[in-house]
This record gives structure tokens, C-alpha cells and sequence, in this order.
């Protein structure tokens, strides 16, 4: 643990691309440092980076309902981000400032040591896997990477930010976290409907068009 707190302290001041210029503050990631599951998303939105916590808005609500239907909460997982500083507007990470930001990610994954990594969304997925393809294609699919020098499962899960556009996606999700209790090598628990109301906030989230915007190919 103090280890992680003491490279927090050290990404706080991280300058490496051009995103330390109109950021509020890092995001560097929140949970359980001794975590055996771990899930890792794109970047800040608007609530992160005035919070400094991953996935406190509208589909850091939902991630928590769909944790709460497999009898997990956020303290029992450490969440995170590719990139540690909000993009603006919420646009697509770019190519430069992934590799900026990518080591500081994988030290996270050495430091924490998850068992299970799930990916949300295609950004993760991709630099994770170290493959091309897309999350429409991976999603629910478990396989074996070496992150931060060990073994572990990665798990790719379309963004919850996703069934905020497109209610069809919930029932996706909530299949895709029903496999995570078993990754676990937890007792199986059938998850409840997610009770959440799908509403997603323009000025916070990407335009609509989720297909291209959230990562679905």
C-alpha cells in the first residue's frame, strides 16, 4: 500500500503530455490496493476530474449497481484508467497520450496485483490484450496476459457508459459480470436486474453515436 500511495504521490505532478496543461488534477485511481479484481477504463470525464476519482458519474453509478448485483462493492475492487488526466470535451484518447500514460497504469497493475483485470470499453481491451480487436468481439471472453510482470485474467466488458446510450446494452452487462464471481473462484451469484435509470448526461458524456464514441468496434 505505501508503495501505491507513494507513486500517486508522484503521478500527481505528471507532465508528460499535453493533457497536464487542462486538467484540474490526476486521476490516479481508487479502491482496495490489494485487490484481486481490478477494472480499468479510458480516462477522467467532468464529475473525475473535479472529484479525482474514477467513475463517480453517471456510469460510475451504474458499474456500482452491476458490482452490488454480484455481491461486490467498490471496496472490494481497485478501479482505474488508461489515462490519468480528463481529455477535453471527453474526446477520444489520442494515440500520443496513451503511451505517455500507459506505464503509469502498468505500475499500478505490479503494485496492486490482481488476479482478474476487466477491461471496460475498447481502449482498455486493446492496450491490455495487446491485440486490435475490437471489444464487440472480445466482450466476455476471458484469456491470459502477463501485466506488470505477472499472469492474469483479462476480462474484456463493453463501458458501462455504453447501456447510458443504448438500453439494450444493459442485459449485455449484467451477462458479462455474471461470469466475474466465478473468475474469482467466488461462489456464483445470479445478479439482480440493475436497478438504474438509464438517463445519460449530455454535457458530461460524449455526443450520441455510441457505436464509434464508446469503443464498440
Amino acid at each position: 500500500m505505501s508503495e501505491l500511495l507513494a507513486y500517486e504521490e508522484a503521478t500527481s505532478t505528471c507532465t508528460r503530455c499535453p493533457l497536464a496543461a487542462t486538467r484540474t488534477q490526476v486521476v490516479f485511481g481508487s479502491g482496495d490496493p490489494e485487490a484481486e479484481l481490478m477494472f480499468v477504463g479510458e480516462a477522467p470525464g467532468f464529475h473525475e476530474d473535479k472529484n479525482g476519482v474514477p467513475f463517480v458519474g453517471q456510469a460510475g453509478k451504474l458499474l456500482e449497481t452491476l458490482l452490488n448485483g454480484i455481491g461486490l462493492s467498490r471496496a472490494d475492487v481497485y478501479i482505474a484508467n488508461v489515462l490519468k488526466c480528463r481529455p477535453p470535451g471527453n474526446r477520444d484518447p489520442q494515440p500520443e497520450e496513451i503511451e505517455a500514460c500507459e506505464s503509469h497504469l502498468f505500475r499500478q497493475i505490479e503494485l496492486i496485483r490482481p488476479t482478474l483485470v476487466a477491461t471496460l470499453g475498447n481502449f482498455a481491451t486493446k492496450l491490455l490484450s495487446g491485440k486490435p480487436t475490437g471489444i464487440t468481439h472480445v466482450h466476455g471472453v476471458p484469456q491470459q496476459v502477463a501485466l506488470g510482470g505477472n499472469e492474469v485474467t483479462l476480462y474484456p466488458l463493453f463501458h458501462p457508459a455504453a447501456a447510458l446510450y443504448t438500453r439494450s446494452m444493459l442485459s449485455v452487462l449484467e451477462e458479462d459480470f455474471r461470469r466475474i464471481p466465478e473468475l474469482l473462484g467466488l461462489t456464483t451469484v445470479v445478479p439482480e436486474p440493475a436497478a438504474f435509470e438509464l438517463e445519460p448526461e449530455p454535457e458530461l458524456e460524449r455526443p450520441l453515436e455510441p457505436a464509434v464514441q464508446l469503443g464498440l468496434f
